[in-house]
């Protein structure tokens, strides 16, 4: 991986990460020939300029078309269109357009190229990093993916002006995972920064998703598949999702914070991680503005864990916080797992 002052290349240089403005990296990084825009109908109102350069595809919003008919709809308008092998699309959006487009181009014609323009938080820290693209079956989140490069992902943190606090905070949630998984330093920057204005400060925001990328990138490089130390990108996530299946009250980013608390909590009872450093990511995450209580019943979550992917023989692997910067990745059967929530 090779960090410069705007950009980490990754992947063996098969994808690029930048961080900077879109009106200075569009053009000297996208390839010549035909490009179609993926975009949802909020980017499409906020950003017509942008999105109508370009032919392009407008997709609703929200978790619900995050799915397979919305899949088969862009393969009819790309078949319509007569986009072909050599055509180029470029999602435009937050990490649902992302892993849409992602998943669209590895698949369609067995495969086209592809980039992003990463316009939320969460977007620009994780979803549109590291060639993961999924999409929902029957509301389990990324039930079916690929692994495919994107050859480039723009973050410009200008985009993060039009969201609404509770979706910067959700990134947020994303920003502290990666701190507690690989970067030490990262945390106690948000610790010692964090508060509303800083989404509004361009030298704060840049230098969190530069660093996330760069722990993300690092990571993925090491691990494309996900075969082994990529599964440390995964703390807080199996709660977390087990969380969004069984309430409507969180979203993403909300409820990957309560699943940093839980298994922060789990992992000091374990012995493995200190009391000091489970305070302070419950104490960073409530600076942020999360509520850490649980608003379902702990035997609901387990319950939906048990349909968690990453399961294999009723053993999942847990990531464990050992401290701010490091983490370990156990098997655990579920009926061990178990006994420890619920009391």
């Amino acid at each position: 991986m090779m960090k410069c002052m705007n950009h980490i290349e990754s992947i063996d240089s098969k994808s690029t990460l930048y961080v900077g403005r879109v009106a200075d990296l569009l053009d000297g990084v996208l390839p010549k020939g035909r490009v179609i825009a993926i975009a949802d109908v909020n980017i499409d109102r906020l950003y017509p300029d942008l999105v109508h350069r370009y032919e392009h595809i407008v997709i609703g919003s929200g978790e619900a078309i995050k799915s397979l008919h919305t899949v088969e709809m862009i393969y009819d308008r790309l078949r319509a269109m007569g986009a072909d092998r050599s055509t180029f699309l470029l999602g435009i959006g937050g990490g649902i357009v992302t892993d849409i487009t992602g998943f669209v181009a590895a698949t369609y014609m067995r495969g086209v190229e592809f980039g992003f323009i990463s316009t939320s938080l969460l977007g620009q820290v994780d979803a549109s990093i590291g060639g993961k693209n999924g999409v929902n079956v029957a509301d389990y989140k990324n039930m079916v993916g690929t692994f495919a490069q994107p050859r480039f992902v723009i973050s410009d943190v200008d985009f993060l002006r039009t969201l609404p606090l509770r979706e910067l905070r959700a990134g947020m949630a994303e920003v502290v995972k990666v701190a507690i998984v690989g970067d030490a330093e990262l945390f106690t920057f948000i610790e010692e920064s964090i508060s509303e204005e800083c989404y509004h400060d361009t030298d704060i925001m840049r230098r969190i998703v530069l660093d996330s990328a760069r722990v993300k990138a690092d990571i993925v490089d090491r691990d494309e598949c996900e075969k082994g130390v990529r599964r440390v990108l995964n703390l807080g996530h199996t709660i977390g999702h087990a969380i969004e299946k069984c309430s409507r009250k969180h979203n993403h980013g909300e409820a990957v914070a309560i699943g940093l608390s839980q298994i922060a909590h789990l992992s000091h009872r374990l012995g493995v991680l200190s009391a000091d450093d489970m305070k302070r990511i419950d104490s960073l995450l409530q600076k942020i503005g999360f509520d850490l209580e649980l608003s379902v019943p702990m035997s609901n979550i387990l319950k939906e864990m048990r349909y968690d992917k990453k399961k294999s023989n009723n053993v999942l692997r847990v990531v464990l916080p050992e401290r701010i910067g490091s983490c370990r990745i156990v098997e655990m059967p579920l009926s061990e797992l178990e006994k420890y929530f619920i009391v």
